[in-house]
């Protein structure tokens, strides 16, 4: 299918692996000229480097942590006017309740729904102005199905959620569309973290944590970054232009519920 956005300019964060590199290999797929973030400049710059061999495209990279303000400031200044928005940052470490102290909580707010809120922000004017725009934010089948070890993460995501509830039907007569993706599991770094800290606290291998959390999911298997880009590539497309404010689940129907 043509998406009909050759051409567009999108920025992605967090690109340099995982989940963000698979949306920003789609969006190149799909002929998008690339603006990437990541806080690595070296695995940042090699991701830009095979997705302008793979694809033809234009990709900048730009190195800098888009949960500081002068992180931000850089990347927006690198990015212009872009098209389309994938945020995207690391979530918040796993724990329990009686672990956190605010200061842990503004941390994950911070990077998980003030950031995110900032880009929009920022980059959704000037979509309105020019009467076009996709915005996509990674969040978490969490926001869905709390996750109890994730309780920084439920909470943030949560509240980043919320906004886009109303924000999204404030801007959608401009063209403009905003929407969340929502993971399960995939064979990601945060996934191998997730695993390796289940073996460490039960005394058992990654291996055994792995395939027990796969017995978990209806389809028995982790996700693919390539599967989660091209549903985050299909909400930035021509033909998304009716799906607004909506929670899309990626989670190989992890998600036991009817609606």
């Amino acid at each position: 299918m043509d998406f009909g956005i050759r051409g567009k300019r999108a920025l992605v964060c967090a690109a340099s692996r995982g989940l963000g590199r698979g949306c920003a290999e789609a969006l190149a797929e799909a002929g998008v000229e690339l603006v990437i973030n990541a806080r690595g400049a070296e695995v940042l710059e090699a991701t830009a480097q095979a997705l302008r061999d793979a694809h033809d495209v234009p990709v900048t990279a730009v190195a800098a942590d888009i949960t500081s303000e002068a992180g931000r400031a850089e990347v927006l200044g690198a990015a212009g006017a872009v098209d389309i928005l994938v945020t995207n940052a690391g979530g918040p470490p796993p724990g329990m309740w009686t672990d956190w102290e605010r200061a842990d909580f503004v941390a994950a707010l911070d990077a998980n729904m003030l950031t995110p809120i900032a880009l929009m922000q920022a980059l959704v004017p000037g979509m309105m102005e020019r009467g076009w725009g996709r915005v996509v934010n990674i969040t978490s089948q969490s926001v869905k199905a709390p996750i109890p070890v994730l309780g920084l993460s439920n909470s943030a995501r949560a509240g980043l959620t919320g906004f886009v509830a109303g924000t999204s039907r404030q801007v959608a007569e401009k063209g403009v569309t905003i929407n969340n993706l929502l993971p399960g599991i995939h064979d990601t770094d945060r996934a191998t973290a997730l695993d390796e800290g289940v073996a460490e606290r039960e005394g058992i291998s990654a291996e055994a944590a792995r395939r027990r959390r796969e017995a978990t999911i209806p389809v028995r298997r982790y996700g693919t970054a390539a599967e989660f880009g091209a549903v985050c590539a299909f909400l930035c497309s021509a033909q998304a232009g009716f799906i607004v404010g909506q929670n899309v689940l990626h989670d190989g129907g992890g998600v036991n519920a009817t609606i």
